[in-house]
């Protein structure tokens, strides 16, 4: 019965989530490692866009489970008969820097540099913040999961997941991308 409770709140935040599909995505200043800007959505319309978001140490853990199936699924040019398989968005994870852990940005941007695979720096963002205006637009109620978003040109929320990968998630993520 504890477990079915659980798995039912579950469920019921997730679909309150979704909901948000459809609304627009804030504005969002972020910045590469190199530290030069980068808007979202404005600076992204040329196509959809997958964002994650993770604004505490956990989260970031979770966030960090997305990067291998994300790179090789929407990432990785693939050449020769693979190549009609792939997808054409941007991908964004943006570690989210608010109130005291501001001041950790810069050196988490640095470190990002010289820890991180080369291959996914240009997809690797920062925030440096409030984070209010984003809990509250984005109904952040988890504090220790990183959130998913699909945005779509205009600047609307097309999909969400959260939490850690799961292989579930990600064949989700692909039949709405091969739907539009």
């Amino acid at each position: 019965m504890k477990y079915c409770l659980i798995i039912c709140l579950s469920a019921l935040s997730i679909s309150a989530f979704a909901q948000l599909e459809g609304t627009a995505f804030p504005e969002m200043e972020t910045a590469t490692v190199e530290g030069e800007s980068v808007n979202i959505p404005t600076d992204v319309s040329d196509k959809y866009t997958l964002v994650g978001l993770a604004y505490s140490k956990k989260a970031e853990g979770d966030l960090n489970t997305w990067f291998s199936p994300i790179y090789n699924k929407f990432i990785k040019k693939s050449t020769g008969v693979f190549a009609s398989f792939t997808y054409d968005i941007n991908v964004y994870f943006v570690p989210m820097f608010t109130g005291i852990k501001a001041a950790a940005e810069g050196p988490a941007r640095r470190k990002a540099a010289e820890k991180l695979d080369p291959l996914l720096i240009p997809n690797i963002l920062f925030y440096k913040g409030q984070l209010k205006p984003y809990k509250e637009a984005l109904e952040f109620d988890k504090k220790d999961v990183p959130y998913f978003f699909l945005i779509d040109k205009e600047g609307k929320i097309a999909y969400t997941t959260l939490g850690e990968y799961t292989d579930a998630k990600m064949e989700a993520m692909e039949e709405f991308l091969d739907s539009l």
